[in-house]
């Protein structure tokens, strides 16, 4: 099975990248946010839904970048970024148009009431898988391959 690369340009698009990682596991040392650069990434280690789709009783995870572009804000909500080895569980992403298109608010959710906000001056979204994760333990990737 291919590895995924998909783009959001639009809440369509996002909605598929969230079914992508319902599910996948964050620690918050992997969240980076780079205000200078307007770009949030999050590292995460995501269910391989094709896998399961497929009739494997086993779900494999796959390690992979989600990226988020022309970010003017970010704030969080019941998630410590002070603990980098904290497991979040992401339960999807949602997208808020603003009155002023393109703008809008992307927003993250996570399991036990954690919350990413985004204000955004348009929707501009990858999912990038780098790979197997073939321990399966959920630890943190090495390397976001150069996509952060």
């Amino acid at each position: 099975m291919g590895q995924l690369k998909l783009l959001a340009l639009d809440p369509d698009d996002l909605a598929v990248i969230s079914a992508h990682v319902q599910d996948a596991r964050v620690e918050t040392g992997d969240i980076v946010w780079r205000q200078a650069e307007k770009r949030l990434v999050v590292g995460l280690h995501r269910l391989d839904w094709e896998q399961t789709l497929s009739g494997d009783p086993i779900p494999g995870r796959l390690i992979a970048a989600l990226r988020f572009d022309r970010v003017l804000a970010c704030k969080s909500r019941n998630i410590d970024i002070g603990a980098p080895e904290t497991s979040l569980e992401l339960i999807g992403i949602e997208f808020y148009p603003a009155q002023e298109a393109p703008a809008g608010s992307v927003v993250l959710m996570f399991s036990r009431g954690g919350m990413l906000r985004l204000d955004i001056e348009c929707l501009e979204c990858a999912l990038t898988d780098l790979g197997p994760d073939h321990l399966g333990t959920g630890d943190p990737p090495e390397d976001l391959g150069g996509l952060a």
